[in-house]
């Protein structure tokens, strides 16, 4: 007879989730693999020698890479013959500046900062957190995606977004060709929200930069590195090419970040033998070397593997740490889901979203999950009640605000009209009075109509045939009625020209102000330091729907 306790246990949607023991051999190992390198660094004439254990002679493409460009060499050797616990506990202690911390990360190696942040633990790493993010304010991202690539709907869940406290948008599409329609019509929708919103449209790279210098979009994240040569090799790439395309999005004024993620080498069959961690630390050092203001980490899709193996979701928040001690802005994933366990979604999540990250999720879903194009999102439209009830709770600002249900339905009408009129007047296809009324009120595309998807994919095309740009879209809105929302897209193009959102951790206030870790660096020094939520952002983080108060009794 089985005991009763373990069979209700068994049937426990944790015990849903896949579980493995450590595999060293093969990457399957999240931290302090006993093949991983052990730190050392040599300097001669200025030009690295040797790196963590290797001489120049034997590096790979990755180790060249990073000795060249990714640590300063200053006093290397020096931060490298530290006690790694010394050091580890200045990267808790809030009595040590976060500039004097950068100033060792950064002159670390990939052995060594990996060996740094094993020295702690999750409570720790979170005391770290709050002290290194960039950013002093922290923010969140959404995806805005559905199944039917319905650019209607993308408006208006847009909308509703940016409405709700997201910073950043992004949407991805399921039939490439729709690309055009999905990026314009997150823009717009964003816009209306709330003016001000940084998106994208995560696609094929060279798609993905003709869309943002078109003026379809404003930033990107997804170009992705590799912690082994192997890896990078089946991809076509290498450190030097992601650099030359970061420095194209750059220099046409589009904010971007690289993304990486525990897991990946194991994915790909490459790891070397290497923990997770170690690897992790290598993407990071090419994302710094190769000039990037920030990278997308924290496992992203790849987080069913490090979460199958013990300290996977610690190794996890070490790489965001890693990422933030590198100086970079950290958009910390909290994205794909991985678990069927409710509790155990939120306590990964825990751990950045109560210290604050410069982007908590980099991927809550804005719609159901069903319509969630990048494989479903830990958190969904679903849960906007719980993560807002967490926050009030908690007194933690997670990036997302109270909304009323009227406000809502205002702005995910005025988005999906302003994509009707849009459309009207350049001449795609139609957005019917219908499809508006509908995506007003919708939940996800279940409850939208069925568009016209040959005739889509026609005009999607013939937008980029036609050179189609941004100030076009500016042109059309105005042109239609929409005055306010073709200021906030013009807003958009002009800050392109600007650059000045290309800072390191940027985001833009509704009136176009940027915020970054330049003009808004964290100095969290202990208690009342650091990014405090001022009296009105706690009256309006407090002021659920769903609380009663005296007057209404």
């Amino acid at each position: 007879m089985q005991s009763k306790r373990f069979e209700a246990l068994d049937a426990r949607p944790v015990n849903s989730d896949g579980y493995v023991t450590e595999w060293p051999e093969v990457g399957l190992i999240a931290m302090s693999s006993p093949n991983d390198p052990k730190p050392s660094i040599r300097v001669v004439d200025g030009k690295v020698v040797e790196l963590d254990g290797k001489q120049r002679a034997d590096f790979d493409m990755i180790d060249t890479f990073i000795a060249d460009y990714g640590i300063k060499l200053d006093n290397a050797e020096a931060v490298c013959r530290m006690d790694s616990l010394e050091l580890a506990r200045k990267l808790v202690d809030f009595n040590v500046p976060r500039a004097e911390v950068v100033a060792l990360t950064t002159a670390m190696t990939p052995a060594k900062i990996t060996e740094v942040v094993s020295q702690m633990t999750v409570l720790e790493m979170m005391m770290a957190v709050t002290k290194m993010r960039a950013r002093m304010t922290p923010a969140n991202q959404a995806h805005v995606t559905n199944l039917k690539d319905n650019p209607v709907q993308i408006a208006a869940d847009g909308a509703e977004a940016a409405l709700r406290g997201f910073a950043e948008l992004e949407t991805t599409v399921g039939v490439a060709r729709y690309a055009p329609f999905n990026a314009i019509a997150l823009m717009v929708g964003a816009q209306v929200g709330r003016p001000g919103i940084l998106t994208q449209c995560a696609v094929e790279e060279a798609t993905e930069l003709n869309l943002g210098m078109r003026g379809f979009t404003a930033y990107a994240e997804t170009v992705s590195v590799y912690g082994t040569e192997p890896v990078f090799m089946d991809g076509d790439d290498t450190p030097w090419s992601k650099a030359f395309l970061a420095s194209c999005y750059a220099s046409r004024g589009l904010k971007m970040r690289f993304t990486s993620g525990t897991g990946s080498e194991v994915q790909m069959g490459y790891a070397e033998g290497k923990s997770m961690l170690y690897l992790e630390s290598r993407c990071l050092y090419i994302t710094k070397a190769a000039g990037s203001q920030g990278i997308q980490n924290g496992s992203v899709s790849c987080v069913g593997v490090p979460a199958a193996v013990p300290s996977g979701v610690r190794a996890i928040l070490a790489e965001n740490l890693i990422a933030m001690a590198l100086d970079l802005e950290c958009a910390s994933s909290n994205d794909q889901t991985f678990t069927h366990s409710d509790l155990r979604r939120v306590a990964r999540s825990l751990m950045q979203f109560v210290p604050g990250t410069d982007f908590i999720c980099s991927g809550y879903s804005a719609t159901p999950n069903y319509d969630n194009m990048f494989a479903g999102s830990n958190w969904d439209a679903d849960d906007y009640d719980d993560w807002l009830i967490i926050q009030r709770d908690l007194k933690v600002d997670g990036g997302l605000q109270p909304v009323l249900e009227e406000d809502v339905v205002r702005v995910r009408n005025r988005a999906a009209k302003a994509i009707q009129a849009l459309f009207r007047e350049l001449g795609l296809t139609e957005v019917t009075d219908a499809e508006v009324e509908a995506a007003t009120y919708a939940r996800g595309s279940q409850d939208m109509p069925a568009r016209n998807v040959v005739e889509d994919l026609k005009a999607a095309e013939d937008v980029m045939k036609r050179g189609i740009t941004g100030v076009d879209l500016v042109r059309a809105l105005a042109k239609s009625g929409f005055d306010e929302v073709a200021e906030a897209v013009y807003g958009i193009q002009k800050q392109k020209v600007a650059g000045d959102y290309l800072h390191t951790a940027a985001i833009l206030t509704k009136d176009f102000e940027v915020i970054s870790a330049v003009n808004q660096p964290n100095d969290y020094r202990g208690p009342q330091t650091g990014y405090q939520i001022s009296e009105e952002r706690w009256n309006q983080l407090k002021t659920i729907r769903q609380a009663i108060s005296p007057e209404n009794v």
